[in-house]
This record gives C-alpha cells, sequence and structure tokens, in this order.
C-alpha cells in the first residue's frame, strides 16, 4: 500500500519548522536589545584563569601523556564491544547453538583485542609509550 505524499501532508512540519526558527530569531533580537551593553576592558588580571583561590602554577596548556587518550580511547572500544553481550544474552535461548558459536567467536576476538593491547603495554604506567611521550 504506497501512499502519495501531498504537499498539504508536510504542513504540519513546516508549521513546527516557522515557529521554532521564528522563536529562535526572536529570542536572539530580544536578547540582543535588552541585553546588558559594557565595554570589554582587557586586562591581565581578567584574562587570568580562575582557579577557585588556587595560585596558578606554569601554563595551563602542558603537553598530557598520550597514555590518558589512549586509555579513554581503549575504554570506549572495549565498553562498545561489550554492548554487544546484552542483546545476546536476551536472545540467547532463540538463537541455539549457532549463536553460541558466534559469541564465542565474538569473544575471542574480543579477548585476543585485549591481549595485544597488554602485551604491547598499553595499560603499563610504569614506562612510557614511546620517546615522544611526555610525562
Amino acid at each position: 500500500m504506497n501512499k502519495l505524499f501531498l504537499p498539504e501532508d508536510f504542513l504540519p512540519v513546516a508549521l513546527q519548522l516557522i515557529v521554532a526558527l521564528g522563536f529562535v530569531v526572536a529570542v536572539m533580537i530580544v536578547t540582543h536589545i535588552i541585553g546588558g551593553k559594557r565595554r570589554r576592558i582587557r586586562t591581565i588580571r581578567k584574562e587570568e584563569n580562575f582557579e577557585c583561590g588556587i595560585e596558578i602554577k606554569g601554563n595551563a596548556r602542558f603537553p598530557f601523556s598520550v597514555k590518558y587518550f589512549l586509555i579513554a580511547i581503549l575504554f570506549v572500544l572495549f565498553d562498545v564491544e561489550v554492548i554487544f553481550f546484552y542483546p545476546w544474552a536476551i536472545n540467547f535461548k532463540g538463537l541455539g547453538w549457532n549463536g553460541f558459536a558466534e559469541m564465542m567467536l565474538f569473544i575471542a576476538f574480543f579477548m585476543a583485542g585485549f591481549i595485544y593491547i597488554i602485551k604491547k603495554g598499553a595499560l603499563n604506567w610504569s614506562k612510557p609509550l614511546n620517546g615522544n611521550d611526555a610525562e
């Protein structure tokens, strides 16, 4: 059953789009008109980072160790892979032995990747990852 969409079918969507854009434009105009007007005076004191009363020591843009980002990426990677276990567990009975074998293969790849990153020393914090790693 194919229904042909007519232009009047899109009238509610177009109306909602017009109202939403009109609201955004109206709010931007009103806040620009009634918003506070002040001169922007640039001083050294104003450009300092506010650190809740802690004295600033050094530059805030010092290089981080690559390991922080590597751990974060690995966490996201393995976290996403673990998410695939949930639908498998829900449909476990319906998948049968074929589903069980496929999940065992997935777990084997999962563990191979985990063993690889452990062998590479990606989770070892005692030594630098490479010569360019800032500690």
